[in-house]
């Protein structure tokens, strides 16, 4: 098991921006009025697909802004996740630029492809000036095979706490105060099956750096790469 490894000048910079900004985030959801620069480690989809990286992590999602929420422990996060309207929506697909209202806010799905193994929220939300603490981010994203692949399970690495679904059904969850830890959480064996497969978190931050990863791997533990990744169920 791999421990989160951001690079060395980024943890430093969000290091020391973390206290002004925890402040900031007590205040409200206007934790990124200081900020508004481009997220460092987060780009726009240049290509209709991708592949996923090298470590079979995948790097393209579609991330809504971040809703209220407070609690890391299981019935705090489940909660979270079922006041939400889109809980009962854990097959639809947005698209980029689509809007929701949550709690009174207007909120905006945006597409994002990490340089990085992990898709790192603090980055995502600052860069937007929303709220990095105390906050609910959804993700979600597409899986194309080009043939049903079985016994494979979705690994996954979250700061902090998260649940995840595939093609509707929730696969794993992680709770508490965490740090992103490669494959920290295991799904039982499950079925990817040929074409479209729609993979979706709630990942919920307490304060400070947020981020998740995801990848599959299959029965032997290897990373499966033999697909591609866009954000639409359309065939690439």
């Amino acid at each position: 098991m791999r421990q989160h490894a951001v690079p060395l000048a980024i943890a430093l910079a969000t290091l020391a921006a973390l206290p002004g900004l925890a402040a900031a985030d007590e205040r409200g959801d206007r934790a990124g009025d200081v900020a508004g620069r481009p997220p460092s480690t987060l780009n726009r989809p240049k290509t209709p697909t991708a592949s996923p990286d090298a470590e079979g992590f995948i790097r393209r999602w579609l991330v809504l802004e971040p809703i209220p929420a407070a609690g890391l422990t299981q019935d705090a996060v489940r909660a979270a996740v079922k006041a939400e309207t889109m809980s009962n929506q854990t097959t639809a697909i947005p698209k980029d630029g689509d809007s929701v209202d949550v709690k009174g806010s207007r909120l905006t799905w945006n597409a994002e492809e990490t340089t990085e193994y992990n898709v790192n929220l603090y980055h995502f939300a600052r860069s937007l000036k929303k709220r990095t603490s105390n906050a609910l981010f959804w993700a979600v994203t597409v899986v194309h095979c080009p043939a049903e692949m079985k016994d494979v399970r979705l690994a996954i690495g979250s700061n902090a706490a998260s649940v995840w679904w595939v093609n509707g059904r929730e696969v794993v969850g992680l709770y508490g105060d965490r740090q992103t830890v490669i494959d920290d959480g295991v799904s039982k064996r499950l079925t990817l099956k040929k074409g479209p497969n729609v993979v979706r978190c709630a990942v919920v931050n307490g304060a400070g750096a947020t981020d998740f990863c995801a990848r599959f791997l299959d029965q032997d533990g290897a990373p499966v790469r033999a697909f591609t990744v866009s954000l639409d169920d359309r065939e690439p």
